[in-house]
């Protein structure tokens, strides 16, 4: 008598083809969701990235993989990748700031500066850099809200007067530094073979990704982006988190002037606004990645998967050093924005087309009602 089911251990027990159907369905779904993530749609710049690892391995077997390849491309994209994360941030509230590139100079300018003409350490001349780029970043903020100049025109005017400054700091010439090697020793060496610059880059990615997607603040920018009338009139503090974000643009292009300081210890004017293109480039491919709009791990890997096509291009041929990068970052950010821009070009189509349908049969009603 206790082997039998009582009725209501029957009810509560389900079939076995009941079982096996809803696993089958899970199996499915979990499938597809893996399909859709691996879409070239979403991760474009993925494949991208093996297909020049793949071509120039061919071409330069054992040069273009070489642990001194890999560690070149990483090292000297952080400090690219830092600006381009630096130009991202207000672009999530819908905000351009194009003065990120002389940002960073003035960081590099200033920290050198001090170095050489005060008896500060290091590390102070560094916390005065990203404060006084932090600040900077605040005055943009302050043309864009309170003054209502658009963002573009703002920041671009903003990026020039800074070339003045730097040019009056460095008297025109090139600062050359005399850090200690205790200090630039924390961006020239490495952990378990990963440059120390790379794992900077990593923590603060991960923070802004953490900040961006986890946090109100990451949502409301991005709600600012996407329609700031309906946020402000939501409750949404759309002038104070822009503000914010363009103070939050400067502090991070500080940071790279701040590394790059470490790792070079030179300044020149024209070192900043070199890094503005590939930053912006980077971002607007990055934003047709994964998520489908500015991301942060989207950033990286089009920088990194344009990197190494450069890097390749640059080994197979001497003269392609000059222009391969100029030339994989303007049609990559063609063809970023032309991606991004699709799917709403699709959707005036479709709404066209929708109202000409519509229209139709509402046009032959009224003719045959007139007759």
């Amino acid at each position: 008598m206790s082997d039998q089911l009582t009725p209501s251990e029957h009810m509560v027990r389900p079939a076995p083809h009941l079982v096996e159907e809803q696993s089958g369905l899970a199996v499915r779904e979990a499938a597809r969701r893996a399909l859709q993530a691996l879409r070239p749609r979403r991760i474009s710049a993925v494949y991208l990235w093996i297909g020049f690892v793949v071509l120039f391995t061919l071409l330069k077997p054992g040069v273009y993989l070489s642990s001194v390849t890999i560690r070149l491309i990483f090292s000297e994209g952080a400090v690219t990748c830092l600006v381009a994360l630096a130009f991202l941030v207000p672009l999530a509230a819908g905000a351009y700031d194009l003065a990120v590139g002389a940002l960073m100079s003035t960081s590099v300018a200033i920290g050198i500066w001090i170095q050489l003409h005060t008896s500060l350490p290091p590390t102070a001349g560094a916390l005065i850099s990203v404060v006084a780029c932090m600040l900077i970043g605040g005055v943009s903020g302050f043309i864009v809200v309170r003054l209502k100049v658009n963002s573009f025109i703002a920041t671009l005017g903003v990026s020039q007067v800074l070339l003045a400054v730097v040019l009056l700091l460095s008297g025109n010439r090139q600062l050359v530094s005399s850090y200690p090697s205790s200090w630039t020793n924390l961006a020239l060496n490495d952990v378990a073979g990963i440059p120390l610059v790379v794992i900077y880059l990593v923590v603060i990615a991960g923070v802004l990704w953490y900040v961006l997607e986890h946090t109100h603040v990451g949502r409301y920018l991005f709600a600012i982006g996407g329609n700031p009338e309906a946020s402000r009139l939501s409750g949404v503090p759309t002038d104070r988190l822009l503000w914010g974000a363009l103070a939050a643009s400067g502090a991070l292009s500080g940071l790279a002037g701040v590394i790059y300081g470490m790792r070079v210890g030179t300044f020149d004017a024209s070192v900043g606004p070199g890094y503005l293109f590939p930053a912006v480039a980077a971002v607007f491919l990055g934003a047709s990645q994964l998520s489908q709009r500015p991301n942060v791990w989207g950033t990286l890997i089009a920088y990194f998967a344009l990197a190494f096509g450069v890097q390749g291009l640059a080994l197979s041929s001497a003269s392609a050093a000059v222009w391969s990068q100029p030339l994989f970052q303007g049609v990559s950010l063609i063809v970023a924005v032309a991606i991004t821009t699709l799917p709403a070009i699709r959707r005036r189509v479709k709404g066209a087309s929708a109202v000409a349908g519509a229209s139709v049969p509402a046009a032959s009603s009224e003719a045959g009602a007139a007759s």
